[in-house]
């Protein structure tokens, strides 16, 4: 598989850009490779710059839900774009999408766009901070909310793919203000509310882990965590930048039956352009600026472009509800790996949440960070080089999810299986 031009434009990005990419993830360090630089994407594959053809299960980290390049989108960030692409002022699109968000996340009474996932956790915090009146904050170690400061405590993603336990440059004494916890674990969270239930401003979770590879939450206890906020007076925040209408049109929250009180969305609200979303009760959300107290601006929120991909996707998605044909490609591609890790007798298994899955080399059941970091992560490397080589995609880090698009079709899934046995097999 010739990839030399990728190694031309990887050696040519590092003496431009730190490291050679713009997110660290980007940069395979923990696959022990190069990372491959992209062309064009279509349906469920992509093609390097090399020219070779991939089945992708990145989807750009989550966002192509159905596929890349979907006529429907295309069409309307075309037509938008010959209008202009941006204004700095408000657009008819922009109350469209609100609208459709509303309707379809059970949670959300009203809504702010933003341009980044970041951005829309960042915002959420500081609103719940706000509206409170405290300054602490509960999250969950392995969950990764962005690079703001106060969630750069324990943290996934590209954090905990680099091994890094933290980061410089983060204050010491905003750091104090946030509380690291085990996920899934209910009588940790009971413990921290005992102690300083009235400085708590906020619990941010993901409802489905997919930061730390996928992990999906324990019977009750996102029940528990919503009984604790009511409990204190403290925010119920749910991350779902990733799980926001990828493993239900109503995201976690409705998959759950779990209401929170601030919802955070991206990736797939703007269709694969940059986008970002923070909404809930209305009177919470009326504390923000120009009506409320609490600041938060973006001269880029709602950007036509964003708004059109979005809207397009997010109606298309309630128009076809794909999520139990999107949930049956996934227990195929569960039941094919789950046959090939037996037949190796291997230490591995995988957890899966509709679309979104990961195959953890492990013999431990994955609920939390700590059984996570327990993968071997030297076999992950070798299993991912020889999916690659077998044209098959993944997300190059252990603690990364990865997608299915309703773009991948059966003969895709059946070939990813048989790739997955032979790679197996030589473990």
């Amino acid at each position: 598989m010739a990839q030399a031009q990728s190694r031309k434009l990887f050696k040519e990005a590092q003496k431009l850009i730190p490291g050679g990419v713009n997110s660290p993830v980007r940069a395979w360090k923990s696959v022990g490779q190069d990372p491959l630089f992209i062309a064009r994407a279509k349906g469920s594959r992509l093609w390097d710059v090399d020219g070779n053809e991939y089945l992708d299960y990145v989807g750009s980290w989550g966002p192509m839900i159905m596929g890349h390049a979907p006529a429907k989108v295309i069409a309307a960030i075309k037509r938008t774009a010959s209008g202009g692409t941006s204004f700095g002022a408000p657009t008819e699109a922009e109350v469209e999408l609100a609208r459709l968000i509303r309707q379809l996340v059970p949670s959300i009474q009203k809504v702010r766009l933003v341009s980044s996932g970041t951005e829309a956790t960042m915002s959420a915090l500081r609103l719940a901070r706000g509206f409170t009146g405290r300054t602490k904050l509960i999250k969950f170690d392995g969950c990764y909310h962005g690079h703001a400061d106060s969630f750069l405590v324990a943290a996934g993603s590209g954090v905990a793919t680099l091994g890094i336990p933290g980061s410089p440059g983060v204050p010491a004494d905003l750091i104090r203000h946030t509380l690291s916890l085990p996920y899934n674990d209910l009588a940790a969270a009971q413990g921290a509310f005992a102690k300083l239930g009235g400085e708590i401003a906020a619990v941010i979770v993901e409802p489905v882990a997919g930061n730390m590879g996928v992990v999906p939450p324990v019977e009750g206890y996102l029940e528990g965590l919503r009984k604790l906020c009511t409990k204190h007076g403290a925010l119920l925040i749910f991350d779902e930048v990733i799980t926001g209408f990828r493993v239900a049109l109503g995201g976690a929250q409705q998959l759950y039956g779990v209401k929170p009180d601030l919802t955070c969305l991206g990736k797939i609200i703007g269709g694969g352009l940059p986008v970002g979303a923070f909404g809930g009760r209305a009177d919470v959300m009326d504390r923000l600026a120009p009506v409320g107290d609490v600041y938060q601006a973006g001269t880029l929120s709602g950007n036509p472009l964003a708004v059109a991909a979005g809207l397009a996707t997010l109606t298309a998605l309630a128009e076809a509800n794909p999520y139990g044909q999107l949930e049956r490609k996934g227990q195929m591609l569960e039941d094919g790996l789950g046959e090939a890790i037996k037949a190796k007798g291997i230490a591995a298994c995988l957890t899966r949440v509709g679309s979104m899955s990961c195959l953890f080399f492990t013999g431990r059941e994955v609920v939390s960070w700590d059984t996570a970091k327990t993968s071997d992560t030297a076999r992950f490397a070798k299993y991912f080089a020889g999916m690659l080589k077998e044209g098959i995609y993944l997300a190059p880090s252990q603690f990364e999810a990865a997608f299915i698009s309703t773009a991948h079709s059966r003969a895709d899934l059946e070939r990813t299986i048989e790739a997955a046995a032979k790679v197996i097999k030589r473990l």
